[in-house]
């Protein structure tokens, strides 16, 4: 503790942002004076959780926060004269001491615990992309170029990449690209794979680092996955691979196997195949989602894997020759609307259900299967991932193995607000319903 308060003295820092997230993943914080984060280290700061949708009814509200310190990091837009602003990420408890079991950030440290139990760590890396807006005095969907993949000559968000990779960088997040993605006004950025609770800590972090940015230029980023029609939506591809913890050796790699993946690796993939119905509606948590996962944009819909089949819902990514830290899989149906706490927890439990049950994997496939017809697809067996949200959670309501993931609480809390969400937008009438029927009929 006397470290980390000798650097907020040292650096100047006056105001302490103490930040979480709630169930759908946005981040939340309050601020306090530096002088009272002593006693936040030692005690927890008191918040009213009723207050955070997901979180406690009014009559047991009370819970506190706990800074973790290794989250420490210097605000770099809130400097100002009167003092910087640091903030750090905080762990949520309940009036009895204990873990509050709906904070998201817990729910992933349980699955962590039992892969560690199992003798292993998981690793992630999130590839996240998202949309910038131009503002005009109101939001809609304009966006600030006209450029497409990898374009330079024409991407007009050049310097504001770099901004925010410079400012995602004094947070302790490692930008390894960054560049313009297909759609006109979308791009990504990703950053160093690491330790899944880091790496979680670190894409929440990121998306607000990527709105502050985006507002200093009179620009709105956003991370609604299908924000303009006819073009590609936003995903959130999540490579994934577990290590041995006491080897330090990636389990995912097998040298003699076609694919450089170990029986273990394939049991992992064979668990998220076996449940990834069950974890769309976390992976892919709004209604807008199922707009971006149809065939033709690029975004996956059949159940299967592959290599170099970006149609598969799991892909293995190619890596260099004789490097075994990089082997890894990839899932593709994940967008960056989600709660990635509660996203990294989903698939790693259902790929340690895998393990566990030695689960045997599909055949893989290297075909376009955007090209198969419905009736090839259905003689293969191939299946598809729910096609809009309430399907979505039909299926993660019957699937056990979520509802341990995610706990009781939070289970049937999340059902509850994503059920609301879908029936709130059933009753909606489109402009599209508008001029498609109302002079016809």
């Amino acid at each position: 503790m006397k470290s980390i308060l000798e650097r907020v003295k040292n650096e100047n820092v006056k105001f302490i942002q103490l930040q979480f997230s709630d169930l759908y993943g946005i981040v939340k914080s309050l601020t306090i004076p530096s002088r009272q984060l002593k006693d936040a280290l030692g005690n927890g700061v008191w918040f009213d959780g009723s207050s955070i949708e997901g979180f406690a009814r009014v009559c047991e509200s009370d819970m506190y926060l706990k800074p973790d310190v290794a989250t420490y990091a210097v605000i770099p837009w809130l400097k100002s004269e009167y003092g910087d602003t640091a903030r750090f990420i905080c762990d949520i408890y309940t009036p009895n001491d204990e873990p509050f079991e709906g904070d998201p950030r817990y729910i992933l440290k349980k699955a962590i615990t039992e892969a560690a139990e199992m003798g292993y760590k998981f690793n992630t890396g999130p590839e996240m992309e998202f949309f910038l807006f131009k503002t005009n005095n109101g939001l809609s969907p304009l966006p600030n170029d006209k450029a497409g993949y990898f374009d330079l000559t024409t991407d007009e968000a050049y310097d504001v990449r770099r901004e925010m990779t410079v400012a995602a960088e004094q947070f302790g997040i490692e930008i390894e690209t960054t560049h313009h993605e297909v759609a006109i006004g979308q791009h990504e950025i990703s950053f160093k794979y690491g330790e899944a609770l880091k790496t979680a800590d670190n894409a929440t972090t990121l998306r607000f680092v990527v709105k502050a940015i985006a507002q200093k230029h009179g620009l709105h980023a956003t991370f609604m996955p299908k924000p303009i029609a006819n073009e590609n939506g936003s995903g959130m591809h999540v490579h994934q691979s577990l290590f041995d913890l006491k080897t330090g050796i990636n389990a995912f790699y097998n040298e003699t196997n076609e694919y450089k993946l170990s029986p273990l690796a394939h049991s992992f993939i064979a668990g998220q195949l076996k449940h990834v119905r069950g974890m769309s509606a976390i992976l892919s948590p709004t209604v807008n989602s199922y707009k971006r996962l149809v065939p033709g944009y690029e975004a996956p819909v059949y159940i299967c894997w592959g290599r170099t089949n970006r149609s598969a819902l799991i892909r293995v990514p190619s890596s260099f020759k004789n490097n075994p830290n990089g082997s890894r899989v990839e899932i593709r149906s994940s967008d960056p609307s989600c709660n990635i706490y509660l996203a990294f927890a989903v698939m790693l439990k259902t790929g340690l259900e895998g393990i566990k049950n030695n689960i045997q994997i599909t055949k893989p496939l290297e075909e376009d299967l955007y090209l198969f017809s419905d009736e090839k697809l259905k003689k293969m067996n191939i299946k598809t991932i729910p096609s809009n949200l309430s399907d979505s959670l039909q299926f993660m309501k019957e699937d056990e193995l979520i509802k341990e993931a995610l706990g009781d609480h939070t289970f049937w809390k999340y059902l509850e607000v994503k059920k609301k969400e879908w029936d709130e937008y059933s009753i909606q009438v489109s402009q599209w319903e508008i001029d498609r029927y109302l002079i016809r009929y």
